[in-house]
């Protein structure tokens, strides 16, 4: 069974019944095909061997252009997988809580709105499945059709030059990356399978400054795309402006794109390059953390807040990858999946908080606990895993990452540490802001409601993750480990070896 097509297959055909129908019918279509890619991601995990000593499973490869070497190549590792089916996870989720994101009386609106979600998750499996390079980049530039509207036509009041920069953003990281695509070929072994993964991986040649040139071209595609500072800006403007399910899939899933290309493009396709460039990407994701919680603790519009977090969340997850150890690796890549969850949980509960009130800053709030304690309760449990407070999931990947890049750039380490205070400050300045203090008075009848049934079914699931992978995370790991410890091996560095206390040396 060709389970990673069916994946795409499925939500694009889904997407065309869902553009004919209307109201209710497109909404129940669109989450009915989303329930479905997600048994098909859950049959995938099942199936996938983590001990299987091949680099790529559930492949699938055929000849596409063969005069440019070119096939439609699919397959996954451990990291591919775990992304890929967060993304399943995460779509039926955003759907239900977007349920009323569109009036029903908008019928021709509401069909398309659930489309084009369709329509993105088909691209987000895609782009995690690829395996030829040529055809990563078609998904890669794809994936920036449907969030542009989704963005651009269902977005806030500035909504079009959000998309408008995202857009702009995007193009400019992916025709850098074009450039790069285009060294591969010539400086590729060539043939009918040129730009397949096991075909290219150690044997890129050319000169060390072409190498390293085409390692920044995908570099500055990633780093854009994670986002890192300073090419981070866009990402801000096009989560406020975005609706809360769209800038779930945004930040929560595609930006991983960047960081999985760092792993599986720039780390195994140019060792020597990679190994190059480290200093200045661990002091560029050192930057990240500290100036994406800088900005968070001065945001007022919560939805901007969330997106700066995820730039000190990504400069962590950075961090990790170019720390270049076993153990940071294992912490940045449970770190993606982790962070799609705990940023799912808060631009979904802004999300809720905005529908009661249509503002998204803060100073509109405040005591609302008193009023709505469920989801004052669910906003604070979403918190504390954001700021990863022990026993919750995100502790977990910040500890292996710190742990990984002290073994190698301990200064590094040392500030990035800095990170995780200023998390628990614009966590918890957020949650007294609007959920403590006195009660508020509502005129009668206008109080808020707490949350619905369809609102807590959202949450559930987001929480529940939360707790599993806080306290048993060995499942995932187990999967991912196998990845990164062959990401290393290409790169051919070694972990170095435990600091031995003298009197035990002398022993």
């Amino acid at each position: 069974m060709p389970l990673l097509t069916l994946m795409m297959a499925v939500p694009v055909l889904g997407a065309v019944v869902v553009a004919f129908l209307r109201g209710q019918a497109a909404k129940v279509a669109a989450l009915a095909t989303s329930l479905v890619v997600l048994v098909l991601g859950l049959i995938a995990w099942a199936r996938f061997d983590a001990g299987a000593s091949t680099q790529f499973q559930l492949a699938e490869v055929h000849s596409w252009i063969p005069q440019f070497g070119v096939s439609y190549a699919l397959g996954v590792d451990g990291i591919a997988l775990s992304l890929i089916v967060m993304s399943v996870i995460l779509t039926p989720i955003c759907l239900l809580a977007a349920w009323k994101d569109v009036p029903e009386d908008e019928g021709r609106r509401v069909s398309t709105y659930f489309a084009l979600m369709l329509v993105l998750e088909a691209f987000m499996v895609g782009v995690f499945a690829a395996t030829d390079v040529f055809l990563f980049y078609v998904f890669f530039e794809a994936m920036l059709i449907p969030v542009y509207f989704l963005i651009g036509m269902f977005g806030g009041a500035r909504r079009q030059a959000a998309a408008l920069k995202f857009l702009l953003f995007s193009l400019a990281g992916g025709l850098v990356m074009l450039v790069a695509v285009i060294g591969l070929y010539v400086y590729g072994p060539g043939g009918d399978k040129a730009f397949l993964m096991e075909t290219l991986t150690g044997n890129v040649g050319g000169s060390t400054t072409a190498q390293r040139l085409m390692f920044l071209g995908f570099f500055i595609a990633f780093a854009v795309k994670a986002p890192m500072w300073p090419v981070h800006t866009w990402l801000p403007d096009a989560a406020a402006a975005a609706r809360p399910a769209t800038s779930v899939l945004l930040v929560g899933v595609l930006d991983k794109v960047g960081t999985f290309g760092m792993i599986r493009f720039c780390l195994q396709l140019f060792p020597e390059a990679s190994t190059w460039a480290t200093p200045v990407v661990i002091a560029l994701a050192v930057i990240s953390v500290i100036y994406g919680a800088i900005l968070a603790i001065g945001s007022t519009d919560m939805m901007r807040l969330v997106a700066y977090t995820s730039i000190s969340h990504f400069g962590f997850i950075v961090l990790g990858i170019f720390a270049l150890t076993t153990v940071g690796g294992a912490g940045s890549t449970l770190y993606m999946v982790n962070h799609g969850f705990s940023t799912a949980g808060l631009f979904l509960l802004i999300g809720f908080l905005a529908a009661r009130t249509g503002s998204q800053q803060m100073s509109t709030y405040g005591g609302w606990q008193r009023v709505t304690p469920i989801l004052a309760g669910s906003f604070l449990v979403v918190g504390l895993s954001s700021l990863a407070l022990p026993g919750l999931s995100s502790f977990v990947s910040e500890f292996l990452v710190i742990q990984g890049t002290f073994q190698t750039h301990r200064v590094a380490a040392v500030i990035a540490t800095l990170g995780l205070v200023l998390a628990a400050l614009y966590i918890l300045l957020m949650y007294q802001k609007t959920m403590t203090g006195p009660k508020p008075e509502f005129a009668e009848g206008a109080a808020p409601r707490d949350l619905s049934v369809r609102e807590k079914v959202v949450v559930v699931p987001i929480i529940a993750s939360f707790v599993l992978l806080g306290f048993y995370p060995k499942p995932v790991l187990d999967v991912l480990n196998p990845a990164v410890e062959r990401t290393l091996q290409i790169v051919g560095v070694t972990d170095p070896p435990p600091a031995v206390n003298a009197t035990e040396s002398a022993k």
